[in-house]
């Protein structure tokens, strides 16, 4: 009988495969890398167990004759932990992708090239050690060779003895390059160091040649932590710094009374924990994550944005010191690469991170705590598009280990669950300190703009808060969640705006880069000096971002110092991490950002929190607009009066009226998920049922129609009761980089079922596979 092995392959919707190990060589290991035929090309895959635990299956179907040889094992030994294969296996089956691409976010970077074994070189940053050896130390009693040749002797120096003829003679680089290494003992040093002493490479192999001294590699770790490195504040970057002592607050020990009994269970729960904004939930954090590594146990702690890992970072570095991993994809590949072979061998206890790093190679998880977990930033959004959150609790459910979902304003999936009785429930609805929320006052931009035009920016009331936060050496946030200077170029003459020529959106006005950009596709151009369509020359910048608000407020306030964070500002390695460290000394004191500067941070000093366009969010054609509205400007209104004095938020909105708006200025969030719930429940939208969304791309318009609509009617022949099946229907970004969408919904209670008619509907029409794009539990629906 053939040793016959399933492989996923690094390709779209396809389940593994099977090939046939060699006669004579060792069947590779589940978990352990191999190259494999595909098609007329070789490619890397991961071998995968043998179908079980919901996994789908290989294709296994083949005949003997169809069957192919697999071309190379890499690894002796799994690559990847089994319980990783088996969640990212767990992860193609419920989003509905191929095996492969999941295997491959479960990956590190480099992964690809590594030779052999979690040990191979490849991949790794090394460098060259000269030692010295004891013929070395011997040679160096011998007198230095120049002397010798000229027949004396050195200045002083008593006659020497005749030397044996086994004893070599040294050139003066070659002593001194001896003596460098003597003194550094069996460490030896670095080649780099040696050559820039003036100890070449040549001198260096010539030594080797003769015997007195060895070479070989070391291997270096790529260090995120090192100071200058981005990946915490400078102050925290010494791992031997003391972590702050912090008293508890009543509210924080009650928490931990309820969560440590459920940590040292070694069982499997859900926990919610909805404490509001500036009830030290990362202190709870921080404490239950000892009690675990104290057992013996690793922790994965979870954040949305690369913007909040560094305080995160920070907060456990000082607690646990240098075995804390990190990341996310702010970090170089060569530092992803190092970190993840950090945890794969047992060197670190905890891991922070952002969505990938769920699938952290962590030994005995214990904690997985997830942070902002209401947050969208937790959605892949491109293949293969799993939620963390989720893949978080199926993780910890595996381990049997305690999940920890935090937020001051909880997805409703977390919070129906909770109510119904599936997660435990645990609140701390007091400040640190009894220090109040925020005072949130919101501002009718209606009777503004017809008080003092159409072109107001800063309201009254925030231009008159502004000034006086100033006034008193105070720190405030403006928050607008649009980046650019102007959201379109309008044409005065025949009415349109400039689109770009890829996506059916209006490109953004970047008036520092005098460039329109799209920010779906990345498409950018010259500001351009007439209309595309009429050839006028009266463009007018139409709508308000980032840019023009930090303007606005440096014109407004000129001797104020004025910073801006949005994605625009932070491209560049280390931005981020000198904006944070600017405003936290108070070298600026007003910082304008979109969503990134609402959650997590803590500034001490910023005591105002303006709000410019609180409703930007509400006319998208999203069922979740009104919930992500809500948890914004909660969240942001939250960064305001942490420190001893207190906190004031202005809320410019054009609907001061609308339920989301209300309810954040009051920090209410259960008169909010009553009142969202019942609007779930009435059009049967999330939590209430299942979605799953079905993007189908073409050339045209007529033809993603006409695709679209065969997928729908294979997925009606499948779908069973109790599933609908709407559309096709125009998605609302009908063009998309190039191409026409059409968009399909599923709506029910069995997920399991509407996976299954997609995955026999995408069977049935293989040649669709690659242009359409599966949604299980959407977030996004444009």
């Amino acid at each position: 009988m053939p040793c016959l092995v399933s492989v996923a392959v690094p390709v779209p919707l396809l389940p593994p495969l099977t090939y046939r190990v060699p006669e004579g060589t060792a069947p590779p290991p589940a978990g352990g890398r191999v190259r494999v035929p595909l098609g007329r090309r070789t490619v890397i895959g991961c071998v995968v167990p043998d179908a079980g635990d919901g996994v789908e299956a290989a294709s296994a179907a083949r005949r003997d004759d169809e069957v192919r040889d697999l071309i190379e094992s890499l690894d002796d030994e799994p690559y990847l932990p089994l319980d990783v294969v088996r969640l990212a296996l767990w992860v193609a089956d419920y989003y509905v992708c191929g095996a492969g691409d999941a295997i491959a976010t479960a990956l590190p970077p480099l992964a690809a090239s590594s030779p052999a074994g979690r040990g191979g070189a490849s991949g790794f940053r090394t460098e060259r050690i000269v030692r010295i050896t004891p013929a070395g130390l011997t040679a160096l009693d011998a007198p230095p060779a120049a002397a010798l040749a000229r027949g004396g002797r050195p200045s002083g120096a008593v006659p020497p003895v005749s030397a044996p003829a086994s004893r070599p003679r040294l050139g003066p680089r070659q002593r001194d390059g001896l003596n460098r290494l003597a003194a550094a003992g069996k460490e030896g040093l670095p080649a780099k160091d040696l050559a820039a002493a003036g100890v070449d490479s040549t001198v260096v192999a010539r030594l080797r040649q003769r015997g007195l001294a060895t070479v070989d590699r070391r291997r270096i770790d790529r260090d995120p932590f090192a100071p200058g490195a981005g990946a915490l504040p400078p102050e925290a970057a010494d791992p031997r710094r003391p972590a702050p002592v912090r008293r508890l607050t009543d509210g924080q020990r009650a928490a931990l009374d309820i969560l440590r009994p459920l940590a040292a269970r070694n069982g499997f729960d859900a926990v919610l924990l909805r404490g509001v904004t500036g009830s030290g939930k990362t202190e709870v954090y921080l404490r239950l994550a000892r009690d675990v590594v104290a057992a013996g146990r690793g922790v994965l702690v979870l954040v949305p944005e690369i913007a909040l890992t560094p305080a995160v970072a920070a907060a456990f570095r000082g607690a646990f010191g240098p075995r804390v991993a990190i990341q996310h994809s702010g970090l170089s590949d060569g530092e992803r690469h190092d970190q993840w072979h950090r945890i794969r061998g047992g060197a670190v206890d905890v891991v922070v991170g952002t969505r990938s790093a769920v699938f952290a190679p962590l030994d005995r998880l214990g904690l997985v705590v997830v942070d902002e977990e209401h947050d969208a930033s937790y959605k892949q959004d491109g293949n293969p598009r799993y939620h963390a959150r989720s893949v978080a609790i199926v993780r910890a459910r595996a381990a049997r280990a305690l999940v920890v979902l935090g937020s001051a304003t909880p997805s409703l999936e977390s919070a129906h669950h909770a109510a119904r009785g599936k997660y435990h429930l645990v609140t701390m609805d007091e400040r640190v300190h009894r220090r109040p929320l925020a005072d949130v006052r919101i501002v009718d931009m209606r009777k503004e703009v017809a008080e003092t035009g159409p072109d107001t920016v800063l309201s009254g009331p925030l231009r008159e808060a502004l000034g006086g936060t100033l006034d008193r050496g105070e720190q405030a946030l403006i928050l607008l969640n649009r980046r650019g200077f102007a959201t379109a170029l309008l044409c005065r003459s025949c009415g349109l705006t400039l689109e770009c020529s890829n996506c059916s959106v209006s490109l953004t006005l970047h008036r520092a880069a005098n460039r329109v950009r799209c920010h779906y596709c990345n498409y950018s151009a010259r500001r351009p000096n007439t209309c595309a369509h009429c050839a006028g020359p009266y463009l007018e910048a139409v709508g308000i971002g980032t840019e023009r608000i930090e303007e606005e407020v440096a014109e407004q306030f000129p001797s104020a110092r004025v910073a801006r964070l949005d994605r625009d500002t932070t491209r560049r390695r280390g931005a981020l991490a000198s904006l944070l460290a600017g405003f936290r000394d108070g070298s600026v004191q007003v910082l304008v950002g979109t969503q990134m500067i609402a959650k997590g941070h803590d500034f001490p000093n910023v005591t105002l929190v303006g709000v410019v366009s609180a409703d930007v969010g509400l006319g998208l054609a999203d069922f979740r607009a009104a919930e992500r509205t809500f948890q914004l400007l909660t969240q942001v209104a939250g960064r305001a009066g942490r420190g001893g004095r207190p906190g004031v938020a202005i809320v410019q909105s054009f609907h001061p009226e609308h339920y989301a708006v209300v309810h954040a200025c009051r920090q209410a969030y259960a008169p909010f998920f009553e009142e969202e719930m019942r609007y779930r429940d009435h059009l049967r939208y999330p939590p209430v049922v299942s979605m799953v969304n079905a993007v189908v791309r073409g050339r045209s318009l007529a033809a993603a129609m006409e695709d679209a609509g065969a997928l729908a009617a294979l997925i009606r022949r499948d779908a069973g009761a109790g599933i609908r099946v709407l559309g096709p229907a125009v998605a609302p970004l009908a063009r998309l980089r190039g191409q026409h969408r059409a968009q399909i919904f599923l709506k029910g209670n069995a997920r399991p079922a509407m996976r299954r008619a997609v995955r026999a509907a995408l069977d049935a029409r293989p040649d669709l596979r690659r242009r359409v794009t599966i949604d299980v539990d959407p977030v996004n629906l444009l």
